[in-house]
């Protein structure tokens, strides 16, 4: 048996010599260029060098967009879904981080036996009353246990992005939907203005034709045009049911419980700024959370590593037995003692070899989903930006196509009046109008939502000093 100064000598040489084995952590690079490549040569028509860190969708400057995007971090359930496993994460780490303290036991006890005496010449019964604690404590000589802390210290904070990342998504996922739904309601109105004007043509023809100076075939034609065009109208109505119900779910409703006044859509499609490459790796949630996986799996090989070693216990137990009760604590019943063990396997058959390689492996595949992440991350911002560069570009291209189309049905239509075109040409260019109006309002949405997917692209509001501390 150890004496306990021996037992606490051998304690502070164990803990003095403490190490953690496995290779310690360091970030490997990622692939990178020294600026967009899409942003060569074009200034955005209106960029807004501001962004809240929050409520990055406030660049829009829309109350409604604003209502609905405040409801997803209190109601969305795949953000609550996250916000769960956050949570577990952090569990984790005070799992983990016990493991570091000794384990300690009390067993009380009461015992009652009977002899009948025998050679003894002793007989009757006897009760036994027994108070013991125990303790135990294995030595973090290794490092092992303090490797899975770190282990998973690194899977909350992975994790702590991946909540941030699932509401940076679900926001802008809402935002996407909320200007689609805007652009359905703007599909409406043209396409309710268009019906009122190919009524006023209807009555053009009639008047025509009751004049003699039309066919009744251009009376037909005209009101084909309208009944269409009226088709178009009820479809419309389709696809913002539809926008509307996804709204509704993001936001954590029923779709029964969700209406939106229509509303028309903003001309103006702000576009904020990327900055330089390399800041990417610090302002997206999905890239910090591969690279917090990347730690994770590195303290995992250290953990594996520490498995050839031997494993230290100390150990000590105090305790009161003896009878009658009134007696127990009395110092002649007192017994105690302390130990000290240590454990090595000495062959598993390459199981531990295994063990290590397959740890090595596992972090060299979050190494590789890191870079992929990057590059992933670099592709949607290139992609991003040279839609808005395209889209402005094109946006003025189909305002100059509206203006000169509806030129052209003026002019068509006064000429039909006076008889000197058929009725054939004013459906052509009424018809190539209201193709260049649609276009035009799409260009106008895609925009819209290209800024969304450029912001969402760019980590929101969000950088790594929003992370949790370990």
């Amino acid at each position: 048996m150890m004496r306990p100064s021996a037992c606490a000598a051998l304690t502070l040489v164990l803990l003095a010599a403490g190490c953690k084995v496995g290779p310690d952590y360091a970030r490997p690079d990622a692939p990178t260029a020294p600026a967009f490549k899409e942003l060569a040569g074009w200034k955005p028509s209106d960029p807004r060098d501001g962004i809240d860190r929050g409520a990055w969708w406030s660049v829009f400057a829309d109350p409604d967009l604003d209502r609905l995007e405040r409801q997803v971090d209190i109601s969305n359930q795949t953000v609550k879904q996250a916000e769960a496993a956050y949570r577990e994460a952090v569990a984790l780490i005070r799992e983990a981080r016990a493991s570091l303290f000794p384990t300690l036991t009390v067993a009380p006890g009461v015992t009652r036996s009977q002899s009948s005496g025998g050679g003894s010449g002793f007989s009757g019964t006897r009760t036994q009353y027994t108070a013991e604690g125990a303790a135990s404590w294995e030595v973090d000589v290794w490092g092992q246990i303090r490797r899975q802390v770190e282990s998973q210290s690194a899977a909350a904070q992975a994790s702590a992005a991946d909540l941030a990342n699932a509401k940076l998504s679900a926001q802008g996922s809402l935002a996407t939907a909320y200007f689609e739904l805007r652009g359905a309601d703007s599909l409406a109105k043209l396409l309710s203005d268009t019906v009122e004007e190919y009524k006023r043509a209807l009555a053009i023809t009639q008047n025509q034709y009751d004049a003699g100076t039309a066919s009744r075939g251009d009376v037909l034609a005209a009101d084909v045009q309208l009944q269409s065009t009226t088709a178009s109208l009820v479809a419309a109505g389709v696809a913002r049911a539809q926008y509307e119900h996804a709204i509704a779910v993001l936001t954590g409703n029923p779709p029964a419980d969700l209406s939106l006044p229509t509303a028309l859509l903003t001309n103006d499609a702000p576009v904020v700024p990327a900055g330089v490459p390399s800041a990417l790796l610090e302002r997206r949630p999905d890239i910090a959370a591969a690279e917090r996986t990347m730690q994770q799996q590195n303290a995992l090989i250290g953990v594996a590593i520490a498995a050839y070693y031997p494993q230290i216990t100390l150990s000590a137990a105090f305790g009161f037995a003896g009878s009658p009760l009134s007696n127990l604590f009395s110092a002649a019943d007192r017994v105690w003692s302390l130990g000290a063990s240590a454990s090595e396997t000495v062959f598993q058959g390459g199981y531990r070899g295994a063990a290590v390689d397959a740890a090595r492996a596992t972090y060299d595949q979050a190494v590789a989903s890191y870079r992929q992440t990057v590059l992933t991350a670099f592709e949607q911002v290139e992609d991003d930006l040279s839609d808005l560069r395209v889209l402005q570009q094109q946006a003025q291209a189909e305002d100059t196509t509206v203006a000169a189309a509806r030129r052209a049905v003026d002019v068509t239509l006064n000429e039909y009046r006076a008889g000197t075109v058929a009725y054939t040409s004013v459906i052509t260019e009424q018809t190539a109008l209201l193709s260049a109006e649609q276009a035009a309002l799409n260009v106008r949405q895609s925009r819209l939502v290209a800024s969304v997917a450029l912001i969402q692209a760019l980590g929101g509001g969000w950088d790594t000093a929003s992370l949790p501390t370990p």
